[in-house]
Order: C-alpha cells, then sequence, then structure tokens
C-alpha cells in the first residue's frame, strides 16, 4: 500500500484577509491647544513610560534630563517638578540647558514613599526680550522702543513677586525699574540694568509662564530606608543553632550567636522558614523520599496541625520568643528577615480549609510541586489561577502584616518569579501603605525580563547571576549593564556567592583562595551581600555528583556547627565588612569606573564619593601569583600627571607613593589575593 506526499484539499474555502488601512490623521482644531510651542521629550530616568517608578533612599540627589526645545528662535525656560509623599502641592527646581536642547535638574528625597516629579517649559520672553536687546546695543542701536516693551515685561514681574510672600522688596525695586524703561532721560541705566546679572536673576524668579508646557506624565520614585542601599547579610537555620550534637536549635541558641554575628559585622539575620514542618511525604537526608524516624524534614515544606504561614515551629520556640530574639537583635544593630516561601505542605490548614487555592490532576488530587526533573513531593503550589484569587490575595497579605506585627520588617521571597508579577505590585504597594520601612529581596534565578520586572514591581533588592559570574569579562560587562543602562534607576543587587541551595561549581573544589576571591568581590563590587553563613565562612563544598548542590544539605537535616571556629577567611569578612563601614564609597552600587589593567585574570575597579576614593585590584585566578601595571584614572580624582599621591592598602596595612596614571601591582593567591587601596593626596 502506497501513500501520497501530496496534502489532502482542503474541505473548507480559505478566509481572505484585509490589510487593516491605517486611519488619516485627525486635523479637527478640537483637542489641540495651538499657543503651545515648547515641546519636552526624551525624558531620563523614566521607566516603562513612567509605569513604574525609579528606587532611591533618603538623601539621594535625583538628576533628571529631558530633550526640550522650541521652534524659532526665542529662548526657552524650564522647571523641573518634584512633590514628595501625601503633599498636594508641587515644589519646583531650575533646569539648565546642557548642550544639543538638553537640559538637566535635580532634587532631593528625603522622606519614605512615593515622590513624584515632571517637566513645565515654557518659551521665555523676558530671556529672549535680554538677549535680543543685548545684541541690539552692541550694535550701536537706539533701543527706546525695546525699553517700552521691557517695562510691560518687567510689571509682569513685579506683579508675580508682589504674589509671592517675603518679596515685597522686589515687587517695588522692579515697578521702579519698569517706570525707568518708559524715561528716555533714564536711557543709560535703563539699558544697564536691563542688561545686568540682577535682570536676569529676577527673570528666573518670577518667570512669565505664558502657554507653558507640562510633560505628560508624573514620574515615580519610590524612597526605601538606608538599609535597602546598603547591607550585610548572614543566613542561618536556627534548628542548626545549638552547640550540642542532636540537638534542635531555638532562637535562644541564636541569641547566643549574636555577639558573634554583630562583631562580624552583619547587619541582616536572614531565616529560612521557621514555620511548622508538615509531615506527610515529608523529605529525608539529601531529599530522599524515604523520611527515617527523627529527620526533622525541609523547612519549606510549611504547615501542619500546629499551624501556618503565620505560625512558629515550636521546637524552635514560641511567637514570644521570637519577638525577643527581633529585639535582642535590635541591640546588635541587627534586623531579622523571615523567608516567605508561598507554597504549603499538605498537612497546611490552607490545603484543607481552601482546596480551591490549590491545582487539581484530573483524579481530583492535588498537583504537588514539580520543576523537571526535580519533585517536591512535601509541597503543593499555590495557584493563583483560583477563581478564589482575591480571598488569597487577601490572606497573604494578612500574614505579612502578621510578621510587621512581630518585628519584622525584611522580607526574603522565595521563588517570586512563579508568582503574577501584577500580585507583587499590589501585595508590596499594600504592606508599604501601612509599614513604608518594609524591604522585600527577590529570589528569582531566572530570565534577565523576569528578574527585571520583579524589580520594578517593588522589590527593593533582587538576588542576581553574580553567582555564575567568575571570570574578568562576565563580571566587567554584567556590572556595566547592572551600573550604566536603565537597571541602575530600579534594580538594586544582592550578591551572594553561595545560597543554601546553590554549591557553585566555582568553589567545589573548597580551594582557600576562591573562596576569598568569590567574597571579596560580593562584598566590594556591590553594597548590599549575603553569605550562607557558617557554610561559607567554614568553607564547606562538597556537592551532590554532578549538581551545584550540597551533599547532606542543611535544607534536609540539623547541622552541627563550630560557631567558635575562625578562619582566615572569617578574619577577611569582619575586617571588609569594618572597611564597608568607615567608607561611603563601598556603600554605593554605581559608583563604579573599571580600570584598565592587561591581564585577563586581574580586575582593578575604583569605587568613589566626593571624598571616598577607593581603587580595588583583584587577582581573579586563586592558584598563581599574578602582576601587570594598572591604570589609575587620576584625571577622574583630580590628580595631575606628575604629583604624587599614596594607596593605603586597608587591608595589610601597607602604603605605596605612586606618580602618575600606570602603577604596578602583584597579587600571590596564597596570601591575600586582593588590594584595597584608599587614595590618599
Amino acid at each position: 500500500m502506497s501513500t501520497s506526499s501530496t496534502p489532502k484539499k482542503a474541505a473548507t474555502k480559505a478566509k481572505t484577509t484585509k490589510t487593516p488601512v491605517t486611519p488619516a490623521v485627525d486635523t479637527s482644531l478640537a483637542d489641540v491647544r495651538g499657543q503651545l510651542r515648547v515641546v519636552i521629550e526624551r525624558v531620563s530616568p523614566e521607566l516603562d513610560g513612567g509605569r513604574f517608578p525609579i528606587k532611591a533612599i533618603p538623601g539621594d540627589v535625583i538628576t533628571v534630563e529631558a530633550d526640550i526645545f522650541a521652534d524659532g528662535h526665542d529662548y526657552v525656560s524650564a522647571r523641573l517638578l518634584y512633590q514628595a509623599p501625601h503633599e498636594k502641592h508641587w515644589h519646583e527646581g531650575p533646569m539648565h540647558k546642557l548642550e544639543n536642547d538638553r537640559w538637566t535638574g535635580s532634587f532631593t528625597v528625603e522622606q519614605l514613599g512615593r515622590y513624584h516629579y515632571t517637566i513645565e517649559a515654557w518659551v521665555d520672553h523676558i530671556g529672549s526680550w535680554q538677549h535680543e536687546l543685548d545684541l541690539k546695543v552692541r550694535d550701536g542701536q537706539h533701543v527706546i522702543s525695546e525699553l517700552q516693551a521691557g517695562a510691560v515685561l518687567t510689571e509682569g514681574m513685579a506683579h508675580r513677586a508682589g504674589v509671592q510672600e517675603g518679596n515685597t522688596p522686589d515687587q517695588a525695586e522692579l515697578y521702579r525699574v519698569a517706570k525707568l524703561f518708559r524715561d528716555e532721560a533714564g536711557y543709560d541705566e535703563a539699558v544697564s540694568i536691563a542688561l545686568s546679572d540682577q535682570f536676569h536673576e529676577w527673570a528666573e524668579l518670577y518667570p512669565e509662564r505664558q502657554h507653558p508646557t507640562r510633560y505628560s506624565t508624573n514620574l515615580g520614585v519610590e524612597v526605601d530606608r538606608e538599609r535597602a542601599g546598603f547591607s550585610t547579610w548572614y543566613c542561618l537555620f536556627p534548628r542548626s543553632a545549638a552547640r550540642e550534637e542532636g540537638k534542635h536549635g531555638t532562637f535562644k541558641d541564636v541569641e547566643k550567636l549574636l555577639p558573634r554575628l554583630a562583631g562580624m559585622g552583619f547587619d541582616v539575620l536572614y531565616l529560612p522558614p521557621i514555620h511548622p514542618i508538615g509531615t506527610a511525604h515529608r523529605k529525608g537526608k539529601n531529599n530522599s523520599v524515604t523520611c527515617l524516624p527523627g529527620e526533622p524534614g525541609v523547612p519549606y515544606g510549611i504547615g501542619s496541625a500546629e499551624g501556618g504561614h503565620d505560625a512558629i515551629h515550636a521546637e524552635l520556640g514560641t511567637v514570644d520568643d521570637f519577638k525577643h530574639l527581633i529585639e535582642i537583635c535590635k541591640n546588635y544593630g541587627i534586623e531579622v528577615a523571615m523567608d516567605l516561601a508561598i507554597q504549603c505542605s499538605p498537612d497546611h490548614p490552607w490545603a484543607i480549609e481552601h482546596p480551591e487555592w490549590f491545582k487539581k490532576r484530573p483524579d481530583g488530587s492535588i498537583q504537588y510541586a514539580e520543576n523537571p526533573p526535580k519533585k517536591y513531593q512535601d509541597i503543593y503550589p499555590v495557584y493563583f489561577e483560583t477563581e478564589d484569587w482575591r480571598n488569597l490575595w487577601l490572606e497573604l497579605k494578612r500574614v505579612l502584616l502578621v510578621w510587621a506585627s512581630w518585628g519584622v520588617k525584611i522580607v526574603r521571597v522565595d521563588n517570586p518569579h512563579t508568582k503574577p508579577f501584577g500580585f507583587w505590585e499590589w501585595i508590596i504597594a499594600e504592606v508599604k501603605k501601612e509599614h513604608p520601612d518594609m524591604l522585600f529581596l527577590s529570589e528569582a534565578f531566572t530570565r534577565p525580563k523576569v528578574m527585571q520586572q520583579l524589580a520594578k514591581a517593588g522589590y527593593a533588592h533582587s538576588y542576581t547571576y553574580y553567582t555564575w559570574r567568575t571570570t574578568k569579562a562576565e563580571l566587567t560587562e554584567y556590572m556595566t549593564e547592572l551600573t550604566s543602562g536603565e537597571m541602575r534607576y530600579y534594580f538594586r543587587p544582592n550578591f551572594w556567592p553561595t545560597t543554601h541551595d546553590i554549591n557553585p561549581y566555582i568553589l567545589q573544589s573548597g580551594h582557600e583562595p576562591q573562596f576569598l576571591i568569590r567574597y571579596f568581590l560580593a562584598a566590594t563590587l556591590s553594597s548590599n551581600y549575603g553569605i550562607y553563613g557558617p557554610s561559607f565562612e567554614l568553607m564547606e563544598h562538597v556537592p551532590n555528583p554532578g549538581k551545584e548542590e550540597y551533599l547532606n544539605s542543611e535544607k534536609y537535616e540539623i547541622k552541627l556547627w563550630d560557631w567558635d571556629k575562625t578562619n582566615k577567611l572569617t578574619y577577611l569578612i569582619t575586617l571588609v565588612n569594618r572597611i564597608r563601614r568607615e567608607n561611603a564609597a563601598l556603600q554605593q552600587t554605581n559608583n563604579l569606573t573599571f580600570c584598565r589593567i592587561d591581564d585577563d585574570q586581574i580586575l582593578a575597579y575604583l569605587k568613589t564619593t566626593d571624598s571616598n576614593r577607593l581603587l580595588i585590584v583583584v587577582n581573579l585566578d586563586g592558584y598563581n601569583r599574578r602582576s601587570g601595571m594598572v591604570q589609575v584614572p587620576i584625571w577622574q580624582l583630580g590628580i595631575d600627571n606628575n604629583q604624587p599621591y599614596t594607596v593605603h592598602d586597608l587591608i595589610t596595612g601597607a602604603r605605596y607613593t605612586w606618580t602618575g596614571e600606570w602603577n604596578y601591582v602583584e597579587l600571590d593567591p596564597y596570601m591575600l589575593p586582593m588590594h584595597l587601596f584608599r587614595i590618599e593626596i
């Protein structure tokens, strides 16, 4: 039997499609404001047409630029308008012309919450008049008629000066000048005043805003508290805080560790979920589907008969014990961050009371979580497409407000990229209405645009690809993307060399210099960074074969850590954290300039503020001594080419005198694979 390759004739006639006709331009005058002459466009920063706010912390200066121009040769004036949270009136500041019709202005944010800003511009008839008058006077022309026209403009300024409280002296003087402009006997004095800096200053103070153009969008700035811009995180499982083999740790045990963590310079203590753990399908050691008697289960399998996301695992302590831990942490300058994992054990009260919040298989059973080929039989994912989504959202908001009532103001969110963007935008805004100091960290290791959208939706911090950026080229490209492109306005990176989920290949050898390098880069490239606690300090590295995971992972068992042990890495962590606190240049991320050094294994970069200038050099080769000539951008630092300057290594205390751009560095990874120079003149 043969088969034909000729397709059968379609049973129905194909539909004919027509190319849509582009509608004609509406030329009616009904909605045209024909007297507007100024154009405002290409405003920066502006995210997605103003859909999302940029981010800042109190004290930040927001610099705004725009293309502003009009037809003809008239001068243009522009003002930057800004509005603090909950204010109904607008403040305004000047905008100045840069080049090619590009303008700039700035304002400083001081309060938490949402600021707004926009631009207003108009044809500057006073400035145009003054400019034309100057040209005619220089040409020797008699300008009596022009001064008479200026008198009308000056009277307008006088009127506006009288409206502004406290400017009565200016009003009187401007009326005098207007009268002088009409008096031919005072011609020379009139011309002198008309062309003076004083007259220009009056024009700036009391401008004639005839037919102003207002930018079509009010743009936003979300101002978070200072810890959004600068923080140092330490992750530990409280059940592993005990100092005895086989003992379940408690919040009281965590309190005993606080002097050590504070002494090392950490200010955020991040705890994985501390809720009751389910027993149904509980996982055993190394993610085994068989849980042996006495095995504690995975903290991410949240919920049991004891409660769910608003309850505390009994073996850790009570709610009052947790509140006490939060208060004790404050005494050490440390905040507690909780982990929001929106998922449930089959034993969770939600699974029993709200089965409609979970996706069901055809046989009626609830689908457990999967990330093929991984299976999480002990977890039910929440189904955000449920018909009852409103009540689901409200319940999650209630949980966060309960945490806030305990004193928690930082939330690390597990896998936010598997939940709707609209949900995050709503719940973060809702929680911040009551707690404007709340901060959210997005743990989303996924596609770039998804991570960026979560940041736009309101996350104060974001995990990053730093864990996998290991070469000079990769680090340079990634940091340039984070600090020089649009992401610098809204994406605050939080660098982690490892996490309790990720044991990266570069550290699986356990080679000490590699741990030093990866730690140091995280702590100096980003103003926000964190470590997976005692595991990282003690350089735990044995992998689950072939995977970026730990063998005998703490997620599945209680660990006994040697909390008294110190090594070269713990010493470096303590020292660098102190240096970070003492040097403002390390408390920002976007103040980064890469320096040239012709070795693909040495990374050099400059981080500066007005008074703090740091040059950082790192040998990325953990096995070999490296050297080279580094180019210091002295022109950026105000240093003359023949002027000696001191570079003070804040790690070793050594000082070197350098001259000019090019200077020699050498780094042995078995001693210290980095320099942290403070440039002193």
